[in-house]
């Protein structure tokens, strides 16, 4: 089974899969929360989404609670906040654990990925990105601190979205 076919809900609640969310193009999946210092990212997400979005690109928010309880609200809060703050419009799906016996299974996946450092498991913080490319494998993971614009996964993004 692919990561693609996981099962997921999007943030309003309509069930769907990863597939149906990313649309079959690669896709940046970051465990986002409204709380934590790492919030201000959601600017740099957005931007991405912008640039990339017209070339078969999609960032993809999965909310997360489980870093010091720093997404606490529901999906209409969440929702409300990312609009109204950051102006996000790209994808967003139900609250999620990343780590843990109740990890999401798109997460089991992801974990398995070591990143730039050669280190694969738990997810550190919030804000940990994995890139996928249209087939679903993932290309690459980055943590939580490199931030949105940096080189790195601007070019492996660009890797993607111009071959």
């Amino acid at each position: 089974m692919s990561i693609l076919d996981a099962k997921i809900a999007r943030l309003d609640g309509s069930p769907s899969t990863l597939g149906e969310i990313t649309a079959g193009r690669p896709a940046l999946l970051v465990n986002v929360a409204s709380k934590c210092g790492l919030t201000p990212q959601y600017a740099g997400l957005e931007e991405l989404q912008e640039k990339y979005g017209d070339e078969a690109f999609t960032v993809v928010g999965l909310p997360c609670n489980q870093f010091y309880g720093q997404e606490p609200g529901s999906a209409e809060e969440i929702a409300e906040f990312c609009s109204a703050t950051y102006g996000v419009t790209f994808p967003m799906t139900e609250k999620i654990e990343v780590n843990g016996e109740d990890r999401h299974e798109v997460y089991r996946t992801l974990v398995e990925t070591p990143n730039e450092e050669g280190e694969a498991g738990d997810v550190s913080w919030n804000f940990e990105k994995f890139l996928l490319d249209a087939n679903g494998e993932v290309v690459a993971r980055f943590k939580p601190q490199v931030l949105p614009d940096d080189p790195r996964l601007v070019a492996a993004i660009e890797g993607l979205v111009r071959d």
